[in-house]
């Protein structure tokens, strides 16, 4: 691969970041996560198939870090008994890039059995799917085109997935003014923990 080529799918991949569609409801996202974790105690499950059930796991894990409790829910795994985890006043993100992976849909259906009224924030490419239809609060990811060659394989999509994670991760952490102490507080390992006690140490001389 040469560098015009590099180039090229580096230039895609930041285009379809900045056609990722805008507007209000990233607030009611955000707002809806604060409601359900920082003020009725619930938690944030988070879930997807394949890939962007691996976007999924690291936007959980994210989003532990920076003082807002989630977890990956493997949406298999939910159906021999990991489903038992949910609670009332928890609230589901669910990232699909069709909006219609037959486990997510499934996982829906048997959350609600256990909490009826469980509102879910969705990330998809088609908002006329069957998850956008189930959702509180869709966000669209522009539906871009994969750079992959066979336009198969997800590659630009995780990409703006990934993104759409990081907005709400950082809108809830300015919502809930999450410190450099709050950090410190859940990251004492490596790098990042030393330089976060150090951070919150300079803040507060």
């Amino acid at each position: 691969m040469n560098e015009t080529s590099i180039k090229s799918i580096l230039e895609q991949e930041a285009e379809a970041v900045r056609h990722i569609p805008t507007g209000a409801a990233y607030g009611a996202a955000i707002d809806l996560i604060v409601e359900h974790v920082h003020r009725l105690g619930g938690t944030l499950v988070i879930s997807g198939m394949g890939k962007a059930g691996q976007i999924a796991m690291n936007i959980a894990t994210t989003f532990s870090s920076t003082g807002t409790p989630a977890y990956f829910l493997h949406p298999s795994e939910a159906q021999h008994g990991d489903l038992g985890i949910m609670r009332k006043h928890d609230l589901m993100l669910l990232i699909s890039n069709s909006g219609k992976t037959r486990e997510l849909v499934e996982l829906v259906q048997l959350a609600r059995e256990l909490v009826a009224d469980m509102p879910l924030i969705v990330i998809t490419s088609d908002l006329d799917s069957p998850l956008a239809k189930e959702a509180a609060v869709c966000l669209s990811t522009g539906a871009p085109q994969e750079i992959c060659p066979l336009g198969l394989t997800p590659t630009t999509s995780t990409t703006v997935m990934t993104v759409i994670g990081d907005i709400l991760v950082v809108g809830v952490m300015q919502k809930i003014g999450f410190t450099s102490a709050d950090y410190a507080r859940r990251h004492h390992g490596g790098y990042l923990g030393s330089k976060s006690r150090q951070q919150s140490k300079n803040e507060n001389t």
